[in-house]
């Protein structure tokens, strides 16, 4: 997380995990990550998934996971077609790769 001296405003947090997903809190905007859309999330550390960045006012970033997300895709998925799913090789690792949902 990144946070600011002195009281200042805390730019992104990770503010409940649940067992359906991930709520986060950026920018003063809370945002629900579900595992179904979000798969990579859900076999992760406590630490990895609270150890996430906001780059350049738009970007989320997870460096322990190697993982990015514009706020964009949160905000508007309709823009945004593709998904993640797990090739056969990939099930039960970590990885898998994005395919166009239409």
């Amino acid at each position: 997380m990144k946070s600011s001296r002195r009281g200042k405003a805390i730019s992104v947090s990770v503010e409940n995990i649940t067992p359906f997903g991930i709520w986060l809190f950026v920018k003063g905007n809370e945002y629900f990550l579900n595992y179904r859309d979000y798969p990579y999330f859900r076999e992760q550390v406590l630490s990895a998934i609270q150890d996430v960045q906001l780059l350049h006012g738009c970007h989320l970033y997870w460096p322990q996971l190697d993982v990015d997300l514009e706020i964009d895709n949160l905000e508007n998925p309709q823009k945004y077609p593709l998904q993640y799913r797990a090739t056969a090789h990939q099930r039960g690792k970590s990885g898998g790769r994005a395919v166009s949902s239409g």
